[in-house]
Parts: structure tokens; C-alpha cells; sequence
């Protein structure tokens, strides 16, 4: 996707959530970004914690909901990502802190390494940090006990 269209998709996504801002009489600011290949729209001030809910769930379906905005207007699905007052910042910081320790350890004893349960977005961030130790990642459980598993086997040897 071109940076035109990702940017297409941030006024987009902005538009809708100032306007829902709005409705709900709360205060804050839109920034738009434009991150690698997904628009990137975050929500600052006005103190909207609320808005991230626990663990990130009222984020991850005010993001959902962003993003069919987007969709309806360009009848193309979005990957936008959304954040409120520095929650994925944070969240992708600390995935990553784990990730980190969890690779040191995997390299100093050479066993594998299971992760606490994390959202599919804290996922992706220690997968991207394991890769490019690397090491080898994969994902099991279920639902919420979704974790990452950190081990030193090669792609090849996995199953």
C-alpha cells in the first residue's frame, strides 16, 4: 500500500474518532502517523485510559471499529494501528524486555522458554524481536492463555 492511501486511511480513522470523541464529550487529540506499512493514529491527552480498558480489550475493539470505518469508506481492510495516551508504546516496550530475557536465557541454558499469555499485537512484537535474534518462536494455547514459546530450534526442526 502506498504511503498516499496509508495516509488516506489515517484522515480516514482520524475523522471518525474525533467525531466519537465528540459524541462522547471527551477531550483529546488525534496524531497521525504513517509506521512501516499500516497508518498509525493515536489518541492523546484528555487523560482516556478508560478507553484502553482492561489489558487492552476496549483498545482493541475501539481499533477494530476504527478500522471498519476505514473499510467502509475504502472497501479495503485496514491494518491501522491504534493507540491511547502511549498504551501499545508501553505494551510493545515491555514485550519486548521480556522477549529479551527470555532470548538470554534460551542462549544460556538451551531450554525453551515459555512467556506469559499476551494480546496477538504483544505477540507479533516478541516474534519480530525472537526473529531477529535468531532463535525460533512459535504460539500456543488458546483465547486469552495465548503465549509464545522461545526455543533454539531451527525452522526445520519444528512441527
Amino acid at each position: 500500500m502506498t504511503d498516499q492511501n496509508l495516509e488516506n486511511e489515517g484522515d480516514i480513522a482520524a475523522d471518525f474518532l474525533e467525531e466519537l470523541l465528540n459524541i462522547a464529550d471527551l477531550d483529546g487529540d488525534i496524531d497521525m502517523d504513517v509506521d512501516g506499512d499500516r497508518a498509525s493514529v493515536a489518541i492523546v491527552g484528555g487523560n482516556n485510559n478508560h478507553l484502553v480498558g482492561k489489558d487492552g480489550e476496549a483498545l482493541d475493539a475501539l481499533q477494530e471499529l476504527t478500522r471498519l470505518a476505514v473499510y467502509r469508506q475504502t472497501g479495503q481492510r485496514s491494518r491501522l494501528m491504534l493507540d491511547i495516551d502511549g498504551y501499545r508504546v508501553a505494551r510493545r516496550t515491555s514485550a519486548s524486555e521480556a522477549a529479551r530475557a527470555a532470548i538470554e536465557s534460551v542462549q544460556a541454558n538451551g531450554n525453551p522458554v515459555e512467556l506469559a499469555a499476551m494480546n496477538a499485537f504483544e505477540r507479533k512484537v516478541v516474534h519480530d524481536v525472537v526473529a531477529e535474534s535468531g532463535l525460533v518462536s512459535g504460539s500456543k494455547g488458546e483465547g486469552t492463555n495465548r503465549h509464545v514459546v522461545i526455543s533454539q530450534e531451527t525452522a526445520d526442526d519444528s512441527e
